[in-house]
Order: structure tokens, then C-alpha cells, then sequence
């Protein structure tokens, strides 16, 4: 019978102690690296122009002010922007949200000719950079007088916010169980009812993540708004953004923090609204079926 030394299970107890510490360090070494580009532009933001261009950067503001946020707000096309993102943002996550599940539904739940095909060729639009497409749009909507408007925009933003749509929410109903939706209409449910019943409290939490994913392409794009949008009333907001830029002294970065921040705002709020969804629509989803 052999015998395990005393002084090894204490050697592999602090071997794990060692290791979770190491991990503990490194996520809080990279939450510090992300979190610092944002503490640093409400920094700004909160400084009086003195201490934004002092020779010696202060970590924290040492007179606090709001005055580059009022300056912010007051700018010309400032709530024209704030309008334009919301309604362009908007309009292509519920489209782009609407037309995914449609077509997920029928890429995991059915076999059809082509199948295959279909995804191949949209994983390949995913592969493509947006950058490159920017000329053929711009062709394509200038033809059909689509240019310098919200709608030709929106159009713009759904050819590479679906593509990725459909392939996420695809992977979320190839994981749902076919034996519930069959139970369900066992016990007497139709076809539609199941789905309303069973499938769609399932697949919330993928609605909701791909929402959010949309929400946040669509309102940091920029690109694609500054080349289709001249008009100033019509711009979104990121394009609005870059009207601080100057020269390296020029630049108003009081004014652009304090925009950054407010911009921010939005996508934030649509996250808290929804991350109770993200963590327990799965859970709820399968009680309820």
C-alpha cells in the first residue's frame, strides 16, 4: 500500500492558490487597460480648458466643471443628430432583428435546396471588410436617388448587420431542442402556438445579444454616414463628432470628450435595459415551455 506524502496536497492547494492569483492579476491588469480609455474622457470632460492643455496632465480634475457638456448640447445640429442615429438605429434593429429570426428559423429548421449554399456565401459576406463596399453602395443608391437620406442609410447598415444577425441567432435555434416544440403540439398546441410558446421564450436571450450587437455597430459607424450624408441636418451623431476635429491645436478636446460621453449615453441605457434579459431569459424561456 503506498502512501501519499503529507506535504503534497498543501504543495498543490498553493500551486492553485498561485494560479488563481495569477489569473486574478492578469483580468484585472486588461479591465484596468479597458476601463482607462473611458475614465480618461470623462476626465477630460469634467476639466477647464487650463488643465486639458497644462504641460503637466492632472489624473483627476482639479476644478471640476460641466460647462464643455453645455457647450456640447448647445452646438448647431447637435439634437438633429441625436434624432437622426436614434431613428436610423432603430429602424435597422428592428429590421435586421425581424428578418434574421425569420431566416434562421428557416436555415436550422428546415432542408431545402441551397441550404448550404446560402450560408457559405453569407459567411463570405461576413469575411469582407465594410470598407470595401463603400464605392458599389454609394453607386447603387445614388441610382435610385437613396443618398443624403435616412433611408438609403439604414439600407446601407442591414447589408452587413443581417449577415451576422441570421449566423448568431441561427446557432441559438439549432441549439433549442426540436422534442419541445413536438411535446408542446402533442398536448395540443398548433404549430404556431409551440413557436410562439417554446421557441421564442428560448431564443429571447439571442434576440436580445444580437439587438445589442446591432445597436452598437450601427450607432459607432461612421464611414458609411460621413459618405452618403452631406447634408448636416441629416448626419448621425459620430459624424457629427467629427466636426470638433481641428488641427492638433485647434481641437476643441474639452467639447469632444464631453460629446464622447454623451453619445455613450445611449448605448448604455439599452444595455442596462436588456442584460437582465441576456442573464435570465434562458433560464425563464425553459421554465416556461
Amino acid at each position: 500500500m503506498t502512501t501519499v506524502p503529507v506535504g503534497r496536497p498543501r504543495r498543490r492547494r498553493t500551486w492553485r492558490r498561485v494560479r488563481a492569483g495569477g489569473w486574478n492579476v492578469l483580468a484585472i491588469a486588461l479591465f484596468v487597460v479597458m476601463v482607462f480609455p473611458v475614465f480618461w474622457m470623462l476626465s477630460t470632460a469634467l476639466k477647464p480648458d487650463d488643465e486639458i492643455n497644462s504641460s503637466t496632465p492632472t489624473w483627476f480634475p482639479l476644478s471640476p466643471t460641466l460647462r464643455h457638456f453645455r457647450d456640447a448640447m448647445d452646438r448647431p445640429f447637435f439634437w438633429d443628430a441625436v434624432q437622426n442615429s436614434l431613428i436610423v438605429v432603430s429602424a435597422t434593429v428592428a429590421a435586421s432583428i425581424a428578418l434574421a429570426f425569420l431566416a434562421a428559423v428557416a436555415l436550422a429548421k428546415y432542408r431545402f435546396t441551397g441550404r448550404r449554399v446560402f450560408v457559405v456565401l453569407m459567411v463570405g459576406i461576413l469575411m469582407l471588410p465594410p470598407v470595401g463596399l463603400v464605392i458599389p453602395l454609394f453607386v447603387v443608391l445614388a441610382r435610385y436617388h437613396l443618398t443624403n437620406t435616412l433611408t438609403g442609410v439604414v439600407l446601407t447598415y442591414l447589408t452587413f448587420v443581417l449577415p451576422f444577425a441570421v449566423w448568431t441567432l441561427r446557432g441559438f435555434i439549432v441549439g433549442i431542442p426540436p422534442d419541445l416544440e413536438e411535446a408542446a403540439m402533442v398536448d395540443g398546441s398548433s404549430r404556431l402556438g409551440a413557436f410562439v410558446r417554446i421557441l421564442l421564450p428560448l431564443v429571447a436571450p439571442g434576440l436580445v445579444a444580437t439587438s445589442v450587437f446591432a445597436f452598437i455597430t450601427v450607432w459607432n459607424e461612421y464611414i458609411f454616414a460621413s459618405v452618403l450624408l452631406t447634408d448636416q441636418s441629416k448626419q448621425t451623431v459620430t459624424v457629427w463628432l467629427s466636426y470638433f476635429y481641428g488641427t492638433s491645436r485647434n481641437t476643441d478636446w474639452g467639447g469632444l470628450m464631453a460629446a464622447s460621453a454623451l453619445t455613450a449615453i445611449p448605448v448604455v441605457a439599452f444595455f442596462l435595459l436588456v442584460q437582465r434579459k441576456i442573464m435570465f431569459g434562458l433560464t425563464s424561456g425553459a421554465v416556461r415551455g
